[in-house]
Formats: structure tokens, C-alpha cells, sequence
């Protein structure tokens, strides 16, 4: 099977995982953004990751279903909320 590397490459959305600082405490991907929004969280008004990863648990936590989306991300930010706060 032969691959067009150039089209696939060209097909990558690269700009859905670049970082963006809210604040000074918080970076998120605009994926997350996208999907924070989608549910509603307002994630402008947290000063930490925790803090943002406590609205999407509050809000998974309410929901019949399982949200394979906002689960995503909030493990995700988790990972990153303990690279960047774990002394090394």
C-alpha cells in the first residue's frame, strides 16, 4: 500500500494541539478550548488546571452517559497539571 506522505501531512490539523495561555497559570490546546466551550465551562475564570479539571468532572458526574470527549481532555490537562506541578 502506498502512502501520498505530502497529502496526509497536508491533512493534519497541527493547530488543534498548539497551546494557548489563558492566563498565567493555564495553558490549554484549542482542542480543549473547543470542547470546554462546547460543554459550557467557562474555563476563563480558573486559575489552575485542577480547578478547570474539577468543572469537567463535576460536569461528567451529572451525565448519564459517558462523554468520550470531555473525558479525553480532561485526562489530558491532568497530565500536564502534574508534569508542570511535580518537583523533580
Amino acid at each position: 500500500m502506498d502512502y501520498d506522505i505530502e497529502k496526509l501531512v497536508g491533512e493534519m490539523d497541527f493547530s488543534s494541539n498548539e497551546l494557548q495561555t489563558i492566563n498565567k497559570n493555564v495553558m490549554l490546546t484549542n482542542h480543549e478550548i473547543d470542547v470546554l466551550k462546547r460543554y459550557k465551562i467557562d474555563y476563563l475564570k480558573c486559575h489552575s488546571l485542577k480547578e478547570i479539571i474539577y468543572e469537567i468532572e463535576s460536569i461528567l458526574s451529572d451525565m448519564d452517559i459517558v462523554e468520550e470527549d470531555l473525558e479525553s481532555i480532561s485526562e489530558s490537562i491532568s497530565e500536564r497539571d502534574y508534569y508542570q506541578n511535580t518537583n523533580k
